[in-house]
């Protein structure tokens, strides 16, 4: 296999993320409760538009493009394989976490589409997932634009609950104590950042995001900026550690 055609190291993506069709959400909301949680909200300002409705090709219809295909994310941290042609609603996701030469493989499914305005003024779209069985969290997160019509302001907000799965064996378990949670708080700070630059750059007509994205069959690796590199193939790969 060349290298070209990895998506994930060696592992069988496309397999793995066919597995995911078996798995349940492997939580219930009825847990939810601090302090055993985490519970986040993360909100960053994007460039802002004139007073009113989203505007055409604005700042809010471009972050809610880029948030749609998985684009914000950091590729250094998270990837994600999905089937583009799937509905956004109760798509499967391969979610590859990286972090200290290991990577690890866990499944979420989009449970929620956002699509309203809130109070009379807010228009808001985004979508939310929940983790699956094997997955190294429980919990779910929610992505939004939100534009505020009143005054113009153009905001991404990221919201969450989670947990580190209780079913963690004790290598991945010390891992998670060790590295999970920063790595958990830089994730929403470089999505917040890596949303922010892309969109400024498509108001200036820009496209930094302009190759395919690599691919596995109707599969495709998010986000598009994604690549492999050699040493990807020594990191420790676990697939569902929980």
């Amino acid at each position: 296999m060349a290298l070209r055609d990895w998506v994930f190291g060696r592992l069988d993506a496309a397999q793995a993320w066919r597995d995911l069709a078996d798995a349940r959400v492997n939580y219930s909301l009825d847990e939810v409760r601090r302090p055993a949680w985490n519970i986040d909200v993360h909100r960053t300002a994007l460039p802002a538009e004139r007073p009113g409705p989203p505007e055409p090709g604005g700042s809010w219809e471009q972050a809610c493009r880029l948030v749609r295909d998985y684009e914000f994310s950091p590729p250094e941290i998270v990837r994600a394989l999905y089937d583009p042609a799937a509905p956004l609603l109760g798509r499967d996701m391969l979610l590859e976490a990286r972090f200290h030469g290991m990577h690890f493989y866990c499944g979420v499914r989009v449970t929620k589409v956002v699509d309203e305005t809130r109070d009379g003024t807010d228009r808001v779209w985004g979508w939310a997932y929940e983790t699956l069985e094997g997955h190294l969290e429980r919990g779910r997160v929610t992505y939004e634009v939100v534009k505020r019509q009143d005054t113009g302001e153009v905001l991404f907000v990221a919201s969450s609950h989670s947990q580190g799965a209780p079913t963690l064996d004790r290598i991945t378990f010390l891992g998670w104590r060790l590295f999970g949670r920063r790595t958990q708080l830089r994730f929403y700070r470089r999505c917040a950042e890596r949303l922010r630059l892309f969109v400024e750059a498509a108001l200036r007509g820009e496209h930094p995001l302009t190759g395919p994205p690599s691919a596995v069959g109707r599969l495709v690796c998010a986000p598009s900026d994604a690549r492999m590199h050699r040493w990807d193939a020594l990191a420790i790969h676990r697939v569902a550690p929980a």
